[in-house]
C-alpha cells in the first residue's frame, strides 16, 4: 500500500520530489536538530492521486489519523480540546518554491469553545486568542470556501475606522470577539454554510483546499512563468503552531544569509513584532530590519544568527528562512535556497568558490544564462535630468519606465497594446501575478525585500521598489501622491530603479550596464566587483565548453560586436540584409531584365557592392569562419508593395503620366506573386532558375577572401546554400561555386580556402541527410524553418492568432520559436546529425536559428554533438555561459 504521509523525522533535503521543498527541507532541519516545531508531510503522490481521481486518495485519512495521534503525544495535548488545544497550520510545499502561488491555513483547530482555552493556556491573554481565532476564521473563508479576501478584509477596516486607528494591534479582545462573529456571518453568507466547528473536519478540509490551490489561475500562471511541469502537485505540510503574536516578547521573521538583492554578505530580512508568518511576506505592515532584533530579543538574535550560518554551510548557498519567536523561544518554520537577484546570483556564485564552499564548476551551474541576459539590460543615466520623487527598498534591480497603473487588469490590457506599464500597489498579492508578469516594473508602498511583491519580482527578474512608504496609493482613485506633493495619475509616465530604490517622475534616459560596457572593452568597468564576478564565471564557462559560439551578423559592425562579445565566428551572415535601402533598386534592374545581357549587367552592379561587404566582414572576423548563406528570400520581398504600385499606376494614369517602368513593375510584382512565397521560389531554388545570381555571390566572396588574403588577413569563408531539399539542388550550385573559385584563384594568383554546405531547414532534407552530406562539408540548422515545416504554420501568421490559447491550454509550455521542440524538431535535427556523420565523420555541424541563444536549447545542441551555435551579438554571452553549464552538467553526471 503507498504511503502518503511522513513525519518530519523520516525525511530529507533531497526528497523534494516526494515531500515538496518546504517538507523535505523541514525534515532536513529536524534531523539538525534544529529547533523545528513536530509535524508531518502530506506527500505530492497523494495530491496527485487526488487530481487523478476526483477525490482523496484511499488509507490518506487513517494515516493523517496516526500521524496526528503521534504529534498530539509528542505535544501533550490534543487537536481543537477545548481546555488546552493543539493547533496546526496546514501549508502547501511544491518541489520548486512557488511564492504565494498556494494556499495556507494557519490556527486550524480553533472554534468557539477551544479559543477559551487558548487564552487560559497563554496565561489569560483572550486578545491573543481572539486574533488568532479571527485569523483562522479569515484564511479557512477564503482558502477554503473561496470568499474573496476583500469580503473579511473590508469588514476588519471598518472596524478599524470605527476605533479610529489604522493598526490592528489597538483592537481589543471585545473589538476581535465582535470580529469574529461578523467573520462568521460572512461566511454563512458568501460561503454558503457555517464555519465548521470541528477541528478534525477543518483539517481534512484545508488539506484538501492545498492540493486544489496547485490548479488555480494563478498557480498555473506562475507555472507557466517559471516552466514548471502542470504534473508534479504538491505536498502538505501540517505543521503544530507556534505563535508569534503573543506579545511584545514574540513576532515573526524572514531573514536571508546573504541579500537576495545584491549578493552582499551581511544582515538581511524583516522583523515583526507581535504578529503571525503571513503578516511579514503579505507586507500588509511595515517591519523592522533584521538587526533590529538584537535589541528586543538578544537571545533569539544570538540563535537564529548562529543557526544561520549553519543552514548556509549545510546548504552551500544562500538560504532564506523563517521563523517564529514564541515569548523568548526561536523556531524554526522553514529554509530554502533562497531566490535572488541575477547580480545577486553572480556575486554568491563567484563569492562561495573563492570561499572554498563549493567549486568553480558547481559556481557556474548556479547562475543561467538568462541572468546573465539581465545583467545585460540598460541602466538608468545618472547625468540625466530626472525629478526624484520618492525612494523605497531596493528589491530587485533594473530600470523600468512605463505608465503607472493601479490594478492587475489594467496591466495586462495595457501591456497587450503594446504600451509599457509601471504596477504601483499598496502591497501585492498573489492575484496580482498576471499583472506582475506583464509589467516592466513593481512599485509598492508597503512591505519590505520578504513582502510578496520582492520575492516573486526577483524571481521573475523584474525590477521592483518596495515599501516607499512616503508614497499615499490610492488605488482606487487611480493615483499617487509623492512627499513633495507631486501627483501620478494612472497613464502617467515614471521610472523606478529597482538598484537604489529611487521613483522619478516621467522617463529617465538609460544607458548600456556595466557588464555590457567590459563586453565592449570599456576599462572603466573593470573595476566593478559585479564584472570581476561575471568574468571568473564566463572564463570557467569558456575554460570547459566543448559548444563553440558564433554570431549572427550581417555588417562588419556587428562581427566587430560579436568578436569583442566572445563570437568565436559568425554563423549567419544573411546576404539579402545587404541588398536593402538604396541598393534595392539594383536588384529591381535584376528583376526587370529582359535579356542575359540586362540580367549580367545588373548582377555586374551588384558584384562589387557585395565584395566590398565581404572584405569588411572577413576582416572583422579574420582568423575565424565565416558562414555566409547565399540569398534566401523569394525575390518579391525586393520589390514594392502590389496594392501601393496599382495605386501609383492608377493616378499617374489619371494625371497622363503613364510610366513604362512603373506598369513593368507592377507586371513583375504580378508576376512574383505566390500563395505561399516562403514556400516558394527561395534559397537554392533561385540559385537555379535565375542564372549567374549565386554564381555573382561566390564570386563576391571569393574575391574578398583573396584581397583579405593579398592583404595579409586570414579568410576562413564558409558558404552556404540555403533550402536544399535534395542532394542535386546542392550538387548544382556547388559545381556553380567550384568552378568561380578556380577562375578567381586564376585571376589573383590567391589559393582559396573556403567550405561549401547548406543550411539543413526542410523535412526532407533530415530525412537524406547522409546523400546532401556526401556533397555538404557542413550543416547548419536553420531552426526556425524547420520548426514552420514541422509544424505546419507560419510564425508570422499564427503566434497572434492561438500561440496563447496554446500556452494556456498547456499543449505548448513555450513557444516552440522560443525554445526548440526537442520531441519534434529535436528529433530531426538529431537524425540529420547522425546521418550526416555516418556518411562524413569529418562534417561540421552547427544551428544559426534564433534557437542557438535559447538556454535550454543550447544544452541539447551540445548533448546530440553540434560542434557550434550561433545567436545575436547581445546573445553570445548567454550562449557562451550555458555552454559551459552544459559541460559542467555533463561532467558531474559522467
Amino acid at each position: 500500500m503507498t504511503q502518503y504521509v511522513y513525519d518530519f523525522s523520516e525525511g530529507g533535503m533531497d526528497q523534494k520530489d516526494l515531500l515538496g521543498g518546504k517538507g523535505a527541507n523541514l525534515a532536513e532541519m529536524t534531523n539538525l536538530g534544529l529547533p523545528v516545531p513536530p509535524g508531518f508531510t502530506i506527500s505530492t503522490e497523494a495530491c496527485r492521486a487526488y487530481m487523478t481521481e476526483g477525490k482523496e486518495p484511499d488509507g490518506l485519512s487513517d494515516e493523517v489519523s496516526e500521524h496526528l495521534k503521534a504529534l498530539e503525544q509528542a505535544r501533550g495535548n490534543k487537536l481543537g480540546d477545548p481546555g488546552d488545544p493543539l493547533l496546526v497550520s496546514v501549508r502547501s510545499g511544491a518541489k520548486f518554491s512557488m511564492p504565494g502561488m498556494m494556499e495556507t491555513v494557519l490556527n486550524v483547530g480553533l472554534n468557539d469553545e477551544s479559543v477559551k482555552g487558548l487564552a487560559q493556556v497563554a496565561g489569560g491573554d483572550e486578545r491573543f486568542a481572539y486574533d488568532s481565532y479571527r485569523r483562522l476564521l479569515q484564511m479557512f473563508g477564503s482558502t477554503v470556501l473561496g470568499i474573496e479576501a476583500s469580503v473579511f478584509a473590508e469588514a476588519l477596516d471598518a472596524l478599524k475606522a470605527d476605533r479610529k486607528t489604522g493598526d490592528d494591534l489597538d483592537l481589543t479582545a471585545e473589538d476581535l470577539q465582535g470580529l469574529i462573529e461578523t467573520y462568521k456571518g460572512l461566511i454563512a453568507e458568501h460561503g454558503g454554510r457555517d464555519f465548521p466547528q470541528d477541528p478534525r473536519e477543518q483539517l481534512d478540509m484545508a488539506v484538501l483546499a492545498v492540493f486544489d490551490s496547485w490548479n488555480t489561475e494563478r498557480a498555473a500562471l506562475y507555472r507557466r512563468q517559471e516552466r514548471i511541469p502542470d504534473d508534479l502537485g504538491t505536498a502538505v505540510n501540517i505543521c503544530s503552531m507556534v505563535f508569534g503574536n503573543g506579545g511584545d516578547d514574540s513576532g515573526t521573521g524572514v531573514a536571508f544569509t546573504r541579500d537576495p538583492a545584491t549578493g552582499a554578505q551581511g544582515l538581511y530580512g524583516d522583523y515583526l513584532v507581535n504578529a503571525q508568518g503571513e503578516d511579514v511576506v503579505a507586507g500588509i505592515r511595515n517591519t523592522i530590519p533584521l538587526a533590529e532584533l538584537e535589541q528586543v530579543d538578544k537571545a533569539a538574535y544570538d540563535e537564529l544568527l548562529a543557526i544561520m550560518q549553519k543552514l548556509e554551510h549545510h546548504y552551500k548557498d544562500l538560504c532564506d528562512i523563517e521563523f517564529t519567536v514564541e515569548h523568548g523561544k526561536l523556531w524554526m518554520l522553514q529554509t530554502r535556497v533562497g531566490k535572488r537577484t541575477a547580480e545577486a546570483a553572480f556575486r554568491i556564485a563567484h563569492s562561495f568558490a573563492t570561499e572554498g564552499i563549493i567549486d568553480l564548476d558547481e559556481a557556474v551551474d548556479r547562475v543561467t544564462g538568462a541572468q546573465l541576459a539581465q545583467l545585460m539590460f540598460p541602466r538608468f543615466d545618472s547625468d540625466a535630468e530626472r525629478h526624484l520623487i520618492g525612494k523605497g527598498m531596493n528589491a530587485s534591480p533594473g530600470a523600468a519606465v512605463g505608465k503607472a497603473v493601479f490594478d492587475s487588469q489594467t496591466a495586462v490590457e495595457w501591456a497587450a497594446s503594446g504600451d509599457d506599464v509601471i504596477l504601483v500597489r499598496r502591497t501585492t498579492t498573489p492575484d496580482d501575478l498576471a499583472g506582475m508578469v506583464a509589467a516592466k516594473g513593481i512599485l509598492t508602498s508597503r512591505g519590505g525585500k520578504t513582502s510578496h511583491a520582492a520575492v516573486v519580482a526577483r524571481g521573475m527578474g523584474r525590477t521592483c521598489v518596495c515599501g516607499a512608504d512616503e508614497l499615499d496609493v490610492d488605488t482606487e482613485a487611480g493615483q499617487f501622491t509623492a512627499a513633495d506633493g507631486t501627483v501620478v495619475k494612472e497613464g502617467d509616465v515614471i521610472s523606478i530603479d529597482g538598484t537604489t530604490g529611487e521613483i522619478f517622475e516621467g522617463a529617465v534616459d538609460v544607458v548600456d550596464s556595466v557588464v555590457v560596457r567590459h563586453f565592449e572593452g570599456d576599462e572603466a568597468a573593470e573595476g566593478d566587483d559585479l564584472v570581476r564576478a561575471v568574468t571568473a564565471l564566463m572564463d570557467h564557462a569558456d575554460d570547459v565548453r566543448r559548444l563553440g559560439v558564433r554570431a549572427n551578423a550581417d555588417t562588419p559592425a556587428d562581427a566587430a560586436r560579436a568578436r569583442r562579445f566572445g563570437a568565436q565566428g559568425i554563423g549567419l551572415c544573411r546576404t539579402e540584409h545587404m541588398f536593402l535601402g538604396e541598393r534595392r533598386e539594383y536588384v529591381e534592374h535584376l528583376i526587370l531584365a529582359d535579356t542575359p545581357d540586362e540580367q549580367h549587367e545588373a548582377l555586374s552592379a551588384l558584384l562589387p557592392m557585395q565584395r566590398d561587404d565581404f572584405v569588411g566582414i572577413l576582416e572583422a572576423m579574420d582568423g575565424l569562419p565565416v558562414t555566409i548563406r547565399l540569398l534566401d528570400p523569394p525575390l518579391h520581398e525586393f520589390l514594392p508593395d502590389y496594392t501601393e504600385l496599382a495605386v501609383q499606376v492608377a493616378i499617374e494614369e489619371e494625371h497622363g503620366e503613364d510610366s513604362p517602368r512603373t506598369h513593368k513593375l507592377l507586371a513583375a510584382v504580378k508576376r512574383l506573386h505566390e500563395e505561399n512565397p516562403m514556400l516558394g521560389l527561395r534559397g537554392v531554388r533561385l540559385g537555379i532558375v535565375i542564372p549567374g545570381l549565386f554564381t555573382m555571390q561566390a564570386r563576391a566572396i571569393l574575391e574578398a577572401a583573396a584581397a583579405r588574403t593579398a592583404a595579409g588577413g586570414d579568410p576562413r569563408p564558409e558558404i552556404m546554400v540555403p533550402l536544399v531539399g535534395d542532394p542535386q539542388e546542392l550538387e548544382l550550385i556547388k559545381a556553380e561555386i567550384i568552378a568561380v573559385a578556380a577562375e578567381v584563384e586564376q585571376e589573383t594568383g590567391t589559393k582559396l580556402t573556403f567550405m561549401v554546405g547548406t543550411m539543413i531547414e526542410l523535412p526532407r532534407a533530415v530525412a537524406v541527410a547522409g546523400r546532401i552530406a556526401k556533397s555538404a562539408e557542413f550543416f547548419s540548422f536553420g531552426t526556425n524553418d524547420l520548426t514552420q515545416m514541422t509544424w505546419g504554420f507560419s510564425r508570422d501568421d499564427v503566434e497572434a492568432s492561438f500561440f496563447s490559447t496554446y500556452l494556456d491550454k498547456g499543449i505548448f509550455a513555450v513557444s516552440p520559436f522560443e525554445s526548440l521542440d526537442i520531441e519534434g524538431v529535436g528529433l530531426l535535427v538529431e537524425h540529420a546529425v547522425k546521418m550526416g556523420r555516418k556518411q562524413r565523420p569529418d562534417l561540421h555541424l552547427g544551428v544559426c536559428g534564433e534557437h542557438g541563444g535559447d538556454p535550454a536549447s543550447i544544452h541539447f545542441f551540445d548533448e546530440v554533438g553540434l560542434d557550434y551555435v550561433s545567436c545575436s551579438p547581445y546573445r553570445v554571452p548567454v550562449a557562451r555561459l550555458e555552454a559551459g553549464r552544459s559541460a559542467s552538467a555533463t561532467s558531474a553526471s559522467a
